[in-house]
């Protein structure tokens, strides 16, 4: 299948962010409808970086499809500042015991 990733990065994709998304995307460019995969690098990339969960095929199915992207680009960032998420409940159960 025969189309232009390119046109698919957004404006506010840092290069880092887009060039992840575009690797996976030209990964799998001939498995998957074009429609599918460019769902698929998203949810990709919302695990990725956002720590957005799906229901668990979906992760598989993910995690199976970025298993050579994934390793490389978490291997490039050992070392460099990671972000943590934590929910509204965690930091304000948080908040509490500092307060005490």
């Amino acid at each position: 299948m025969t189309f232009d990733v390119e046109k698919y990065k957004t404006f506010y994709e840092c290069d880092e962010h887009w060039e992840l998304k575009k690797t996976f995307m030209e990964s799998h460019k001939n498995s998957f409808p074009e429609d599918e995969l460019v769902c698929l690098a998203q949810v990709f990339t919302n695990i990725e970086l956002l720590g957005c969960q799906y229901p668990p095929e979906t992760m598989r199915m993910v995690a199976e499809l970025s298993k050579d992207i994934v390793t490389k680009y978490r291997d490039a960032r050992t070392g460099k500042l990671k972000r943590t998420f934590v929910t509204a409940s965690d930091a304000a159960a948080a908040r509490y015991v500092q307060k005490k």
